[in-house]
């Protein structure tokens, strides 16, 4: 019985036909393409969004940090900016650590 069994399996793999390398690499293709359209590519585009937020900062500009920390630009360096925290209390904070504009959270604590 187990003879039988052998033999059948060694008769499907001789007849199966010999599929091409290049239609067993379609799936890792695909699996990429996936990986890009879902993973890599709106990473790069928010990446890219803040470089031009941190690159157009100016005086006056109400931001907030990485680390949750609100308060206004006073000073702009090559690295680091200036922020007022309270009447007067200021920090210096690396560009790469601001997060984006907080206008719209200054609003909705002034209300």
């Amino acid at each position: 019985m187990f003879d039988f069994i052998l033999s059948s399996a060694h008769a499907q793999a001789a007849t199966a036909p010999a599929q091409s390398p290049l239609i067993s690499f379609i799936p890792f293709v695909l699996i990429f393409l996936v990986m890009y359209f879902l993973m890599i590519r709106p990473q790069k585009k928010r990446m890219q969004e803040e470089q031009n937020f941190i690159n157009k900062l100016s005086h006056g500009d109400e931001v907030y940090t990485k680390s949750g920390i609100l308060g206004k630009v006073t000073g702009i360096a090559d690295k680091v900016v200036t922020l007022e925290i309270e009447s007067g209390s200021k920090m210096k904070v690396l560009k790469s650590h601001i997060g984006g504009a907080a206008a719209p959270l200054f609003a909705s604590n002034k209300k």
